[in-house]
């Protein structure tokens, strides 16, 4: 057992004991470098592997962090052998995004399923260990890929353990939220332990108080400090100079200790640090192209600083760094050439493109278009990051001016598309000292108003789109109506923040851009009809705002944009939209596609926004548990919008407490960036809470500010609420604009939903048999669309209305109604209103009657739905991202809440 490392090690035994018993684990080890992650990595290693587990390893390396899914290819690399198990889509995607097979960029959740699916293939013959050391320095789309494993693994018998260092680099949010252990320093009594291992000789009392104090518990410092000073020091005068890292310390140690060695092993640990894969034999091919003789090895492996077998290993990530950063760079240049000569451009062009790349000193357009070959082929794997990174270097080495600044310019476009906007500002700045043409100049203005907004959400952005939008009209129409429409979307979003951002400026501009093609594309369509609804009213623009719904919905073949790409950006956008008319049916339509759109393409970074949307739309129509799903399904993303769907379910759902909780947190994420959408949000999701509570004035205060915001005007979600929260505080004068406004919409819209919401909220300040006929057209009316939580919402205020009108036996019949279908989606706090009502009636409302379903958490009634419809656990795997090993313990657990034995009995059962 490691010296101080009991609980760590019983902790990371309990991972392999969990295991053998069928259920799989997952840990996050954190620490500082040097503080024995990788040695408890090791331990559990050996532990496992005396146990008959399978383990494969893989770790981060500084070098290979731009390169798209070169972690996860180590990982993984081993077992592709087993990867012929898996379905057609999920080899393709792998193939794919290790560079082995052709094809379209692949589904990053696609990618996330597969590598799931392999690791549980490869369990089924027993369990399974995956280390992977220095996940910080993991290249983004592995980081990602394995964290959203991580967070799916469930009954596969595999244990993921990720060492990772503290703090770390880009990769390290991947993680964040994942079970974790924080490894901290030893205590002095196991630190003198471990010193006396290390040191043989005998050592002074002071200077071992001095080097327990320097190495501040941390146990590599330990066995490394004494390593660089002579017998005499140790004996009575060992000092170092006072350098605040210990890790920084132990570097200087490892770099004292390779210096010391013959210039030819210096040399070949320079190239054995430039050479991430660790591939002995490309290691020894380089090392033949520099002369250097294999006996320069030994040198290297006698000072434990390299180790030769089947993989070329560093003692520890710290010496690889050591080495590189020692190296003179006309010897970094070297051992670059050497790897470069080394390396199959057939088998691995890019890495031989980015080690040529490095070999170079000045410029060279041979090597700068050879990376940007290399990007290309990057982007077709899907790795943003590492497009970025090789279009960077390109400019870097592109001698001619001209195609300089073009590519500083596709680098900065990649950077941004890779969520580096800093990175993408600093390529902008190289860009623009030109000589950039008229297009080239106008799509630099683009990105820098892209950047502008998403930074700050407001501010300038919506004007300097339509600044971009401006000069791109005369040079590329198609791009300029693109940016109108990005800026009509940013003026909505940003409720016109800044000067020149007012939705109705914006769209008064935007009725100047280019006449769309003869032949309009869906986002041509919602352009004009965006235009027209905002500059000539509501009425005027739903015609064409249908038209376009429409074409979203059912989109035509275009040889312009072949792989729907275009369309696929603008469904945020159009989804929206169709909240604002109205239409539930295209509402629900739009946001399905926009979600599985998201996820073919891969596209993280919108995914959340898609099941932002239809979250609001499965909670309105009363189907809390999917919502909840949904959500859940991409937890790994961890972003403002999941959290803003979550708040919306907390607070229909009447959980006071939760929905604090999450507000809380928004507000934090929040800070600094100023009041927008997200805010409204959030105030629509406190006025749903306090209206279901009863709280009036607190209700119609958050209504108020929701309905300030053009957003949540242009999708209709505001207006009800502010309502009746003005209605039920006696205030009806405040939301007259919202009435108004709200009715003008209904007719024209002539929806079932618009229709009725606009009935309940007029019965609402109507009095007498007026009231009456509007809250049963309301109740008529929602019974036609599919937003059964504003249905129940009509009965409870229809019977509230009665009741105080007298009529306690009709007022009980619209209560119980209310109260049967609230209690039932969940709407904890409405229902609650509706059974006080009842109880004034004096009628005793009746408790919902259990169903058995009502034992299933959210994802067991999810499966439970879809293996109903016959579909395999393969296939409901595939869809919720889960291994079959794993539907089927599910199943297990379903069948045995619901008392039954097989899945016909399941078809058989009336789920929700």
């Amino acid at each position: 057992m490691l010296v101080g490392r009991r609980a760590e090690h019983t902790t990371l035994e309990q991972l392999l004991a969990r295991a053998r018993g069928g259920d799989s684990s997952v840990l996050v080890v954190r620490g500082e470098a040097g503080i024995g992650k990788t040695a408890l990595l090791q331990h559990v290693r050996g532990s496992a592997v005396a146990a008959g587990f399978t383990v494969q390893d893989a770790a981060g390396v500084e070098a290979e962090a731009e390169f798209a899914f070169a972690g996860l290819h180590q990982l993984c690399a081993p077992l592709l052998a087993r990867a012929a198990a898996l379905p057609e889509p999920q080899q393709a995607a792998l193939g794919v995004a290790f560079g082995i097979r052709e094809g379209a960029a692949p589904d990053r959740f696609l990618v996330g399923l597969a590598v799931l699916s392999l690791l549980a293939e490869v369990a089924e013959d027993g369990p399974l260990l995956c280390l992977v050391d220095d996940a910080q320095w993991l290249d983004q789309a592995s980081a990602q890929v394995l964290a959203f494993v991580a967070r799916r693994v469930a009954a596969e018998r595999v244990v993921m353990v990720f060492g990772l260092r503290d703090p770390g680099g880009a990769a390290v949010d991947a993680f964040t939220g994942l079970p974790e252990l924080h490894v901290a320093g030893l205590g002095e009594s196991d630190a003198r332990t471990l010193l006396a291992t290390a040191v043989r000789a005998p050592l002074d009392d002071l200077v071992r108080d001095r080097i327990v104090a320097e190495a501040r518990g941390n146990p590599l410092a330990l066995l490394e400090l004494p390593r660089g000073a002579a017998a005499a020091q140790l004996a009575g005068g060992f000092e170092l100079p006072d350098v605040v890292s210990v890790p920084h310390r132990v570097e200087d140690g490892f770099r004292r200790r390779a210096g010391s060695l013959p210039p030819e092993s210096q040399l070949l640990l320079v190239v054995a640090a430039a050479e991430p894969t660790g591939d002995p034999a490309l290691l020894w091919r380089a090392a033949a192209q520099l002369g250097i003789a294999p006996e320069a090895a030994t040198a290297a492996e006698a000072a434990g600083l390299l180790e030769l077998g089947t993989r070329v290993r560093f003692r520890h990530p710290l010496v690889r760094s050591a080495v590189y950063r020692a190296a003179t760079p006309p010897d970094q240049r070297r051992a670059h050439g050497a790897l470069a000569a080394a390396t199959d451009p057939q088998v691995d062009p890019d890495r031989r493109a980015w080690h040529r790349a490095q070999a170079v000193v000045g410029t060279d357009e041979e090597a700068a278009a050879e990376l940007e070959r290399s990007a290309g082929r990057a982007r077709g794997r899907g790795g943003l990051a590492a497009a970025a990174a090789f279009l960077q270097r390109a400019a870097e080495l592109t001698p001619e001016p001209v195609v300089r600044a073009g590519r500083a310019l596709d680098a900065a476009h990649a950077k941004y598309e890779a969520g580096a906007s800093e990175a993408a500002l600093e390529l902008l700045t190289v860009a623009a000292s030109g000589p950039l043409d008229s297009l080239q100049h106008a799509r630099l203005e683009l990105l820098r108003a892209q950047i502008a907004f998403h930074r700050a959400r407001g501010g300038d952005g919506p004007r300097m789109l339509l600044d971009a939008a401006r000069s791109l009209a005369p040079l590329d129409p198609a791009l300029s109506r693109a940016t109108y429409l990005d800026a009509l979307d940013a003026a909505i979003v940003t409720g016109g923040v800044g000067p020149g951002g007012g939705l109705r400026e914006v769209a008064e501009a935007a009725r100047a851009a280019p006449a769309p093609p003869a032949s309009p594309t869906p986002p041509d369509l919602l352009l004009d009809g965006l235009v027209t609804t905002f500059t000539q009213g509501y009425a005027e623009g739903v015609p064409e705002l249908r038209r376009a719904l429409a074409a979203f919905a059912h989109p035509e073949r275009d040889a312009r944009d072949p792989d729907g790409s275009g369309n696929r950006r603008w469904l945020w956008l159009a989804s929206r939209t169709a909240m604002s008319v109205f239409d539930d049916e295209l509402v629900h339509a739009l946001a399905a596609s926009h979600v599985r759109l998201a996820r073919e393409a891969g596209a993280l970074a919108t995914l959340p926004a898609a099941l932002l949307v239809q979250s609001v739309m499965l909670v309105l129509s009363g189907e809390f548990g999917r919502a909840a799903e949904q959500t859940a399904l991409a937890a790994a993303t961890r972003t403002v919008p999941l959290l803003h769907a979550q708040l919306i379910l907390a607070a229909w759902r009447g959980r006071s407490d939760e929905t604090t909780e999450i507000q809380a947190t928004l507000v934090r994420e929040a800070a600094g960036r100023g009041r927008g959408t997200e805010d409204a949000l959030t105030q629509y999701a406190m006025a749903v809470l306090h209206n279901g509570l009863g709280d009036y004035p607190a209700a119609e205060a958050a209504a108020v500010r929701a309905f300030e915001s053009d957003e949540l005007t242009h999708s209709n979600l505001a207006h009800s609420e502010l309502i009746e929260a003005a209605c039920r505080s006696g205030r009806p004068e405040s939301a007259a604009d919202a009435l108004d406004q709200l009715t003008v919409r209904a007719r024209a819209s002539g929806t079932p939903w618009g229709l009725g919401l606009a009935a309940r909220s007029r019965a609402l300040r109507s009095t007498g048999p007026a009231a009456e006929e509007l809250y049963r057209e309301a109740i008529e009316r929602l019974r036609e669309c599919r937003l059964s939580t504003q249905l129940a919402r009509a009965h409870l205020v229809y019977g509230e209305w009665l009741r105080r009108e007298g009529r306690r036996l009709s007022a009980r019949q619209q209560l119980r109604t209310a109260h049967q279908l609230l209690s039932g989606m969940g709407a904890e706090a409405f229902a609650a209103r509706a059974a006080r009502e009842l109880r004034a009636t004096g009628e005793r409302p009746r408790s919902r009657s259990a169903q058995p379903s009502d034992a299933l958490t959210a994802q067991e009634q999810t499966i439970a739905r879809l293996v109903a419809t016959g579909a395999t656990s393969r296939e409901v795997g595939a869809q919720l991202f889960l291994s079959p090993r794993t539907i089927e313990a599910h199943l297990r657990n379903i069948f045995r809440k619901l008392g039954i034995t097989s899945r016909r009995q399941l078809r058989d059962l009336q789920l929700p």
